[in-house]
């Protein structure tokens, strides 16, 4: 009897998580993303270094935006150190968000996007973020946002711990302003 109800307890555990990788599977497997086009910037959020820098950078050298944010929550990352200071035909401008959250990205977006009545941004983050990042942003600013992603590989652990990370984080944000 006690295994009868172990087994049906696992099984019940395996159908619950099936059901909650397949219904976010869009979510943060395949969100939603937008073909880059001419933007007033590009904006790098936060987060492991995994290409995003590269790709925004690349981007504004094609002539798709004048300038670059970069988010720098970081202590001290020589990568953004460099790329900060580097010498690019393009405006690169660095800031370190308040709060160091995606929230705080958003308010410096909407800050800047203002001051300089910008309409439309690029915002280049890893795929697990995109739709909650489009979802914290969006209520920070009302321009056009543009998503992409440099599509890093990830393990099945980091997937694992994105859906958890990335599901909270939602929580977070429903019960949050901008």
């Amino acid at each position: 009897m006690r295994r009868r109800r172990w087994a049906w307890a696992w099984l019940a555990l395996i159908v619950v998580l099936a059901v909650a990788v397949t219904a976010l599977w869009p979510v943060y497997v395949r969100p939603r993303t937008d073909t880059p086009a001419r933007a007033d910037a590009i904006l790098v959020l936060g987060g492991a270094h995994d290409g995003r820098e590269r790709l925004a950078l690349r981007m504004a050298n094609d002539g798709l935006a004048p300038r670059v944010l970069i988010s720098d929550p970081y202590e001290h990352s020589a990568l953004i150190n460099r790329i900060c200071h580097g010498g690019y035909s393009f405006e690169v401008l660095c800031f370190d968000p308040s709060p160091r959250t995606t929230r705080g990205e958003g308010r410096e977006l909407a800050r800047l996007a203002r001051a300089n009545g910008w309409h439309r941004v690029i915002v280049v983050t890893f795929t697990p973020h995109i739709s909650r990042a489009r979802y914290i942003l969006e209520k920070c600013w009302p321009g056009e946002l543009l998503f992409t992603d440099p599509a890093p590989p990830l393990s099945i652990a980091r997937w694992s711990y994105n859906y958890l990370y990335q599901s909270a984080g939602y929580l977070k944000a429903a019960f949050e302003g901008c």
